[in-house]
């Protein structure tokens, strides 16, 4: 027999496997011995109160083994004599796009200008210890995108709940921890998610696939408004349709796009800073303990919003027990972003602290038509560069000398290894941003006591929090408005913002490409 309940239990209560089989036994009332198997199928805390409480739905499983799979496989096929899809992108939509291909028997070509998961590793860390950015190999460019080196949180806001659990379930099948299918807030960590993405590729190569590394799409090949394929750096032409998936920063296919009178427009976009904390003060705040989590507990997270003149001011990204990273892609240039590992071990807590801006927020970057926003992000990271040093070393302020307008005569410890310099970035930030921020930040303090600190700094900047461009499509097709045979996809061309949503993205243009054969 199967049975789903709901508990509401202290936190060592839900650590403990024994203890969760004698509260199921009690709570359907047969004996412990009969339950054979617990599997959690939703996790959550509740810590809005003093006493804190762990939120359960269990699948019981009485006096019979589990036969079911904990997540649900799919199967691959052959398709190295399929037709050829280009998949211009590594990252979450360009990997879903193709493994989605292979489900429907074509054949991905993926195209990725950065370098494999782990060769980039390297190129990462010459960023930290010599302050060289390679521009093909970062933070953001590479296997894996983004979100490979910044964290792999896999929480979305997505209604589609049935596309999420089946990208939380491809995941899994590729070496995720099953935690992810019960987490109301899933995370993967840094640490983990390098294998999963390799695996991924393998899938794919065993399957027929193609994968190209340092292969940098420079050109589409059109006629008549139709592509029929690209030319990448190398000099090799690749044939096929293709969906597009080259992330948000990259603003050199933004630019080609422009130059070729391919229809794009400016998006809205937020930028700010990174807020780094003591991870045992926020703990503290969180759960309302003087002791801060215990035992039981994982690191606190927090989720702040509110409005000020018109524009939403809010905590983004937010990374407990994590690091703040260098996430430039070009020379001169200085961005910050926060990761964390699987573990969530460290001794700080970061989290973007932004503010909304709109393309009309810009009327003198009108000649730029729908590069409005990219220029603004250029300009703020190359003052962020100019102010740190002119090197990967970040701006940096206390956050009350920040909201009290003054200069930081000196800076908490950090977990940004490229180093800090104090910089009052109250003066050269738009004031428009800061002055948004500060009210912010007040606010925030004022319901939570003790996060308006001067333990905790502010980091500059945080710029990219999603694509200052959306290249326009079909929204029944997916095509794009005008040129047959392109599929922009994902975050990079305005249609999702995070993991999930770029790999659920990445799986509709799959679909949508399919319907073409």
């Amino acid at each position: 027999m199967i049975k789903e309940i709901e508990l509401r239990i202290w936190p060592s209560m839900a650590a403990n496997e024994q203890s969760l089989k004698q509260l199921s036994a009690q709570e359907t009332g047969f004996n412990p011995s009969d339950i054979k198997a617990v599997r959690v199928l939703k996790r959550s805390i509740d810590a809005r109160q003093r006493t804190i409480y762990v939120n359960l739905k269990l699948r019981i499983f009485i006096n019979e083994d589990p036969d079911e799979p904990e997540y649900r496989p799919i199967t691959y096929r052959d398709v190295s004599k399929g037709k050829p899809v280009i998949v211009a992108g590594a990252g979450p939509a360009g990997l879903f796009a193709a493994l989605r291909l292979i489900e429907l028997g074509l054949r991905p070509v993926v195209l990725e200008r950065g370098k494999n998961v782990h060769e980039r590793k390297k190129d990462i860390a010459l960023i930290s210890r010599q302050h060289i950015v390679n521009s093909e190999s970062n933070y953001s460019f590479g296997e894996g995108g983004a979100g490979a080196y910044s964290d792999g949180k896999l929480y979305t806001r997505s209604k589609k709940r049935g596309s999420v659990e089946k990208i939380l379930n491809v995941f899994c099948q590729h070496g995720a921890s099953i935690s992810i299918l019960s987490d109301v807030h899933p995370h993967i960590g840094t640490d983990k998610l390098p294998h999963i993405i390799e695996n991924m590729r393998m899938q794919i190569i065993d399957c027929g696939g193609e994968f190209h590394f340092e292969t940098r799409v420079d050109s589409f090949i059109i006629s008549d408004n139709k592509l029929s394929g690209v030319k990448a750096q190398t000099g090799e032409s690749f044939i096929g349709p293709v969906i597009l998936a080259t992330g948000h920063s990259a603003r050199d296919v933004y630019y080609y796009l422009r130059e070729r009178n391919i229809p794009i427009e400016a998006k809205g976009i937020a930028v700010g800073m990174r807020l780094e904390h003591p991870q045992k003060l926020i703990d503290r705040i969180q759960y309302h303990q003087e002791n801060g989590r215990g035992d039981y507990l994982p690191a606190a997270e927090y989720n702040f919003v509110t409005q000020v003149n018109r524009r939403g001011v809010y905590s983004f990204c937010m990374c407990p027990g994590g690091f703040v990273v260098p996430a430039a892609s070009g020379e001169k240039q200085v961005v910050v972003n926060g990761m964390s590992s699987s573990g969530r071990g460290s001794q700080w807590a970061n989290a973007g602290m932004v503010v909304e801006v709109h393309p009309e927020d810009f009327p003198e970057f009108e000649t730029h038509k729908g590069l409005a926003l990219m220029k603004f992000q250029e300009q703020l990271e190359e003052l962020a560069w100019l102010n740190g040093g002119m090197r990967q070393t970040a701006p940096a302020q206390r956050m009350t000398d920040f909201v009290q307008k003054r200069n930081s005569s000196s800076l908490p410890v950090s977990s940004y290894t490229p180093g800090l310099i104090t910089s009052p970035m109250h003066l050269w930030m738009p004031e428009f941003i800061t002055s948004r921020l500060r009210e912010g930040l007040r606010h925030f303090g004022s319901i939570s006591k003790g996060f308006l600190t001067s333990e905790a700094q502010l980091i500059g900047v945080e710029t990219r929090t999603s694509s200052p461009i959306r290249i326009l499509r079909d929204k029944n097709t997916f095509r794009h408005v005008t040129i047959e045979g392109l599929y922009p996809c994902g975050e990079g061309a305005g249609y999702a913002g995070g993991i999930v949503s770029a790999a659920i993205d990445g799986e509709r243009c799959a679909e949508a490409v399919a319907s073409l054969f």
